[in-house]
């Protein structure tokens, strides 16, 4: 078993290096009168990382919630 994830690791790894050799372009970033130019592979893996912390974050929140619409009063 530990020679599958070996395995998935190296395939995940030159999955992502081949993206980034693939991709690059630089690609320019606006917010209000801020810029910010850089890699199109960059910018997506920066795009993935926030949407994985905000996705955990909203989770996390709702689980909070639903357990404290389900705690018994004592």
């Amino acid at each position: 078993m530990r020679y599958v994830y070996i395995g998935l690791i190296v395939v995940v790894t030159a999955v992502v290096l081949l993206f980034k050799i693939q991709n690059l372009t630089s690609v320019t970033v606006s917010l209000f009168s801020m810029s910010l130019t850089m890699p199109v592979s960059l910018l997506v893996i920066g795009v993935y990382i926030l949407g994985m912390l905000s996705g955990s974050a909203l989770w996390s929140l709702l689980r909070g919630w639903l357990h404290g619409a389900t705690r018994k009063v004592p």
